[in-house]
């Protein structure tokens, strides 16, 4: 090879021949003006395209050729001779937006069409014998908050239906996609089910939710499925993808922890095995991104062929492929290979099929020697998959992912080169930039389906930006080996487990601070404001570092906005409020109950359904050390969020039921008491326990004979009559009339008291004289905001009242507190926040 020629062979260049050395210039910069183009065409086409998905396909249609009869006249003016020599290249650029506006419409229509075509939709509420051929991966539904522990969860599968048997004999031919949801005690053996699959099922054919019928032709309800019947096995291709797969997830099994979950999700984008706490913490620091695959891992596996992203812009230089002197072409031919197999592993989902557009434009041109204009590239990327499947146009995974792009090849460089020239490091101020354009344009539109925002995006992001290239090169290289070497396999994923452990880490800890997140309006109007307010901050971000004492209060309030001190908090916003004795902490469907035992510390009485809420409660009371706490019993709106109770906190003991039901809920407190070192004990009735001189119990119930009794969960529920000061409170926890009218004739000495908790959320199921026995001035109601589960019922609510109380209840008034006054417990109430994060 010559030194005037690029490695790899290809045209010359003068500045590889002035360079003198056999690769060329390392870093030959191809500037020029910016290439915007395609931009009109790709979103006038993503615009038409999300707007006749929502229509019926004759309105469509109309769109359609009306936007072809505009760019025809557009077309039919520029060619005018006035035109020719002023607005004919503008003309001809709104034409070619039209146009493609009239292809997204087109497209779209199509869809809609072939969508709503066939019978599944005419025989919806109907059995119906259907063959199917799965277009994804088996997938079990999350659990829902406030569900038993170990309930069955459904299993959801993308599918789509091939022929719908008639109950004559007959068949009719169809391509309709479908949902299939399976509830069946053989989960295993459908979550083993690959792509190109075929079945027959026998379901019930439901129509899809209104905001999905562009998608979806029917919901298939199987239920009682036994194993699938299956009636094709999966291509070779899926087969070998679903071999490494299943290799990755293998071999990541012996990776303790965080790590060993998070691994397959940062390579292969699989987060069957992350856990709901872990979950929150990852979407509450803005690191979602890494975990369902997108450009990042893209550009980490093109790296190494062809050279770091950085190099983009320049001609071609770095990677194997030129340190080994591979022809131009060659390395392109390679590139795509790579892309396909990584859309076969990671599955076509739309960041990973935006991502690999982008990447092929690029090698595409890598191979005829092209200048990449990288926003070309990625509008480009964004018509074709527009065009494509237009059902992208309403995909938020998409339009997050096109975002985040366009703000790292437009808005990062810029605020790369201000902050190097201010003296930051290089690299460091590229990793900073990137971090902050991505989470400035994507913050509105995550805010549309979840209220608040991330103040700990950007320095999460930040902090773990190290850690991703590393666990993604030795994850992909534990993929590749684990169907041929199984032990090479899991050592590469031991090592990847480090860099995993930190990126988890960084997520918890971020998650964890009392201001990790930013209350704030969702929807559309919660966005609109959020993207008005970000150009304002943005002014001020600049403006900070010309004026020190500027610079040092915004870092004061940052820094306070983060960890909200209690003392602060209470300062600003009255809660805690002065001298509480029980908080009824907002956790959605579920109980949470926290009795102050003095100087940060208090008995923890349940912890609600998931971690991030309770533990968000007990930041806020400034409690630190939980000498006790008890769970009720092992229902997961009870059990939960244990990790939370335990997150940073000195933890004394558990307390548990002696009725281990469901088992699947003992076996979670065992597991997250025994990493935490925690002990669990069972609670005995007559068992007292104190805390300080102000908080002291009973345990009245269970019986002694509870674990033997064949008592259900809900009726071996620990009972506790407490004295927290003055006060009296009764915690009956999910009690049902049978185990309410037994405590009632067995405890002789249970009489008057100031406070209860109601039982089971306020249920319909409550013993009426137990209730007048008890005659409460204050009944507290834990329960979550418009619950299928109907809690709590107007008729308990109306004995409550009937007999006295005042009732305060979560789903309506929020986090609850109880404070002793001279003439009896008072309640104050905190309003009603969202518990969806």
């Amino acid at each position: 090879m010559s030194p005037s020629e690029p490695p790899g062979g290809g045209s010359r260049h003068p500045v590889h021949v002035a360079s003198g050395h056999r690769l060329g210039d390392p870093a030959p910069r191809q500037d020029g003006p910016v290439d915007l183009r395609l931009l009109a065409p790709a979103g006038a086409a993503w615009a038409a395209a999300a707007l006749a998905l929502g229509a019926p396909p004759r309105v469509a249609a109309l769109g359609s050729f009306g936007c072809c009869a505009a760019a025809g006249a557009l077309l039919c003016g520029a060619a005018l001779p006035a035109a020719r020599r002023g607005a004919g290249p503008l003309l001809v650029a709104v034409a070619l937006a039209l146009l493609s506006a009239a292809a997204g419409s087109a497209v779209a229509g199509l869809h809609r069409a072939a969508v709503s075509a066939g019978p599944l939709d005419e025989l919806a509420g109907r059995r119906v014998t259907v063959e199917v051929t799965l277009t994804g991966d088996p997938r079990q539904a999350r659990e829902r908050p406030g569900a038993p522990a170990g309930a069955p969860r459904p299993v959801l599968v993308a599918a789509e239906a091939t022929r719908v048997l008639t109950p004559g004999g007959g068949a009719r031919r169809v391509e309709s996609p479908v949902l299939l949801v399976t509830r069946t005690e053989r989960t295993d053996e459908w979550l083993r089910l690959l792509p190109s699959t075929r079945l027959r099922v026998a379901a019930r054919a439901e129509r899809p939710m209104p905001g999905r019928a562009w998608e979806l032709t029917a919901v298939l309800v199987v239920p009682d499925a036994g194993s699938p019947e299956v009636t094709g096995g999966p291509g070779a291709h899926q087969r070998f993808a679903g071999r490494l797969r299943a290799g990755l997830r293998e071999a990541a099994d012996g990776v303790p922890g965080d790590a060993g979950a998070l691994l397959p999700a940062l390579v292969i984008g699989d987060d069957s095995g992350i856990t709901p706490d872990l979950d929150a913490a990852v979407e509450a620091t803005g690191l979602t991104h890494l975990v369902v695959v997108s450009g990042s891992q893209v550009a980490i596996v093109l790296a190494l062929l062809i050279g770091s992203p950085g190099t983009a812009a320049r001609a071609e230089r770095g990677g194997l492929a030129a340190r080994l002197g591979i022809p131009l072409r060659v390395t392109a031919v390679v590139g795509g290979g790579l892309l396909l197999a990584f859309v076969l592993v990671c599955r076509p989902e739309p960041s990973v099929l935006r991502a690999a557009v982008c990447g092929g434009i690029a090698l595409l041109a890598l191979a005829t020697g092209r200048r990449r204009a990288l926003l070309s590239t990625l509008a480009g990327a964004v018509l074709l998959l527009i065009l494509f499947d237009p059902g992208l146009a309403r995909s938020f995974g998409f339009l997050l992912s096109v975002l985040a792009t366009g703000a790292l090849l437009t808005v990062a460089p810029r605020w790369s080169e201000a902050l190097r020239a201010r003296g930051m490091p290089g690299r460091v101020s590229e990793a900073l930039a990137a971090a902050a354009a991505a989470h400035m344009v994507c913050a509105p539109v995550i805010t549309v389906f979840a209220e608040g925002t991330s103040l700990v995006a950007i320095p999460c992001n930040l902090l773990a930006a190290p850690a991703v290239a590393p666990a993604v090169v030795l994850g992909w290289l534990a993929l590749a080996t684990a169907p041929v070497a199984m032990p090479v396999a899991e050592a590469f994923a031991w090592c990847a487990g480090w860099p995993a452990r930190w990126i988890a880490a960084v997520a918890r800890t971020g998650a964890g601070l009392p201001g990790a997140e930013l209350a704030w309006p969702g929807g559309w109007s919660g966005a609109a404001l959020l993207a008005g307010v970000t150009p304002g901050v943005l002014v001020l971000a600049r403006r900070v570092p010309r004026r020190p004492w500027l610079a040092a209060v915004c870092a004061l309030l940052v820094l306070l906005a983060l960890l909200r001190p209690p003392p602060l908090t209470r300062l600003l916003t009255g809660w805690p409020p002065p001298g509480w004795r029980l908080v009824a902490c907002e956790v959605g469907q579920g109980d949470a109950l926290v009795l102050a035992a003095g100087g940060g510390s208090a008995l923890v009485v349940d912890a609600g359904p998931e971690p991030a809420a309770v533990d968000r409660c007990l930041r806020e009371l400034g409690v630190r050390h939980v000498p006790l706490v008890v769970l009720s019993h092992f229902h997961a709106d009870h059990v939960g969020g244990l990790a939370g109770v335990l997150r940073g906190r000195t933890v004394g003991a558990v307390q548990t039921s002696p009725v281990r039901d469901p088992p699947e809920g003992a076996a979670l407190v065992d597991r997250v008491a025994r990493e935490a070192g925690v002990p669990v004990v069972p609670a005995a009735p007559g068992e007292r326990g104190r805390v300080g001189e102000a908080l002291s119990w009973r345990v009245l119930w269970p019986p002694a004979d509870a674990a033997s009794a064949g008592l259900g969960a809900n009726d071996g529920s620990v009972t506790l009559l407490v004295r927290a000061g003055p006060l009296t409170v009764l915690l009956p926890g999910d009690l049902e009339p049978a185990a309410q009218e037994r405590l009632l004739a067995e405890s002789q000495d249970l009489g008057e008291v100031d406070v209860v908790k109601v039982a089971h959320h306020g249920s319909a199921g409550q013993h009426p004289p137990l209730i007048e026995r008890l005659s409460p001035e204050l009944a507290l109601i834990s329960c979550g905001p418009e619950n299928r589960y109907g809690h709590p019922a107007p008729r308990t609510v109306a004995a409550l009242e009937s007999a006295g109380a005042t009732v305060l209840r979560t789903d309506t008034q929020g986090a609850l507190a109880v404070t002793a006054e001279r003439d009896g417990p008072r309640g104050i109430f905190r309003g009603v926040r969202s518990m969806d994060r």
